[in-house]
């Protein structure tokens, strides 16, 4: 009974990461779903905003680290 019991756990450890490897790399599922699901959570007002706010942060960013290496220099 013990063997059976560690190769069914065995095969269940091996099967279930591969097969959501290979759930999740399905392009046509990935477009349908995924995207679409985004789209319809962020609406393109919204990441128009994220991307300005992502721009004034790498902005501010690099502004910082040129300071720290002109003071450095």
């Amino acid at each position: 009974m013990g063997v059976k019991v560690e190769v069914f756990r065995m095969v269940l450890y091996l099967t279930f990461p591969v097969a959501m490897f290979w759930i999740s790399n399905q392009a046509e599922w990935f477009e349908n779903d995924v995207i679409q699901r985004k789209r319809e959570l962020w609406p393109s007002d919204k990441r128009q905003e994220l991307e300005e706010f992502k721009e004034r942060i790498r902005k501010q960013r690099e502004e910082k680290l040129l300071r720290a290496a002109q003071r450095n220099s």
